[in-house]
């Protein structure tokens, strides 16, 4: 069954920096697009960045664009998300996501993600 494991969260301080993993098994991960999301506590869960599949195409949200990078190793069949420049206004809990349909690009729309690993929190403060 497909399986999406985050990885990589914790403590850290203000213009720091964190990499979130995100491992996959049960699917053919190279041929759909990706995304992370991230939900803080008493807030909706809202869009991050995604990544295509096979081209790599990728969106971001404006408050992380220039900040975060989204990547993927197909060989590996893991998603990753590169983040400096850190905020506290970036704590939340943080989701990878297998977007639905093979081929598709990504989106903003969590409704479009048939998918989810269970998050890894991050915590920005010092």
């Amino acid at each position: 069954q497909v399986q999406l494991v985050e990885s990589g969260g914790g403590l850290a301080q203000p213009g720091g920096s964190l990499r979130l993993s995100c491992t996959t098994s049960g699917f053919t991960f190279y041929g759909y697009a990706m995304g992370w999301f991230r939900q803080a506590p008493g807030k909706e869960r809202e869009f991050v960045a995604s990544i295509n599949s096979r081209s790599g195409g990728t969106l971001y949200a404006d408050s992380v664009k220039g900040r975060f990078t989204i990547s993927r190793d197909d060989a590996k069949k893991t998603l990753y998300l590169q983040m400096t420049s850190l905020k506290p206004e970036d704590t939340a809990r943080y989701y990878c996501a297998k977007r639905s349909g093979a081929d598709s690009i990504g989106t903003m729309d969590p409704d479009d993600y048939n998918y989810w690993g269970q998050g890894t929190q991050v915590t920005v403060s010092s």
